[in-house]
């Protein structure tokens, strides 16, 4: 069986969920199969100054982003598959330091089929982990650095170094200010690494960076069928976008309904912010 062959077939496994399309209309696919069409597989031939940035985040029907304290408790079959799917097609993947905590990450690709296809894609085995911790409030018991395999990057605006782990860690270090230099960092991602498609799986505090920086291009937010009410479990909850407000708003443009039994998958593309400088 040729490459092609076996990339169909990974793409149509009779047990992955399937996603009604709504809008723009369509058959059933898989959560591989509906990564596939939005083209993250395919690579420019140059790097650009930065990334292209996706944000993919999970809410209740009422605005909330985690349950008890975690994203992962709003999740379902579906959502668990778009979650690996898109892993599966980017550079790097982006999260804060908090919510790799909370979250307790692991490697971020652990399935070898899918690394297989990164490899015949001409792509790294996994994408790279970066995260970001400001002032390197970072735990090391973290089972991603536990990874021998795994490679890490910590954008980050502090000297200081994490002690010896198992994964392989480098620096990116952006000070300004005192605070972390957002833009920059992920320009070094680009240069340093040649990341040119970055996955930002949160936190809210995080997004709201990437926005008010004007560094985010794409939200994939998937609206789980729950309603927390004003507080859940745990204490307050907190929304997809975290940490002030934003001026002027932020406007997005729609590219994609899907639904899988009661949760609807939204793909949105950011237009752009008067004020919000980019690059």
């Amino acid at each position: 069986m040729d490459d092609q062959h076996q990339h169909d077939r990974a793409l149509a496994a009779d047990d992955e969920p399937q996603f009604e399309r709504l809008w723009p209309a369509g058959e059933a696919l898989s959560a591989a199969q509906i990564v596939a069409g939005f083209g993250l597989w395919e690579r420019p031939q140059r790097t650009p100054p930065r990334p292209h940035v996706l944000l993919n985040m999970i809410a209740t029907a009422d605005g909330h982003a985690t349950l008890g304290g975690r994203s992962g408790a709003l999740s379902g079959p579906a959502d668990r598959a778009l979650f690996h799917a898109l892993r599966s097609a980017v550079d790097a993947v982006l999260v804060g330091a908090g919510t790799v905590r909370a979250e307790r990450y692991g490697r971020i690709i652990a399935d070898a089929a899918t690394r297989a296809l990164r490899r015949r894609s001409a792509l790294s085995e996994e994408p790279l982990a970066c995260i970001v911790s400001g002032r390197m409030r970072l735990d090391t018991d973290i089972p991603l650095l536990a990874q021998p395999a795994a490679r890490v990057a910590i954008l980050t605006a502090s000297d200081a170094s994490l002690p010896a782990t198992q994964a392989h860690v480098d620096y990116i270090r952006a000070p300004r200010g005192g605070q972390l230099d957002l833009r920059a960092a992920l320009a070094a991602l680009a240069e340093r690494f040649s990341v040119r498609t970055l996955l930002c799986e949160g936190g809210p505090h995080l997004a709201y960076q990437l926005l008010a920086d004007g560094l985010l291009d794409e939200l994939f937010l998937t609206l789980s069928p729950k309603l927390l009410g004003e507080k859940g479990a745990g204490g307050d909850a907190l929304g997809i976008i975290a940490g002030g407000e934003l001026q002027p708003p932020a406007e997005l443009q729609l590219l994609a309904v899907l639904r899988s039994d009661s949760q609807l998958f939204l793909r949105y593309g950011m237009l752009p912010r008067a004020g919000a400088e980019d690059t």
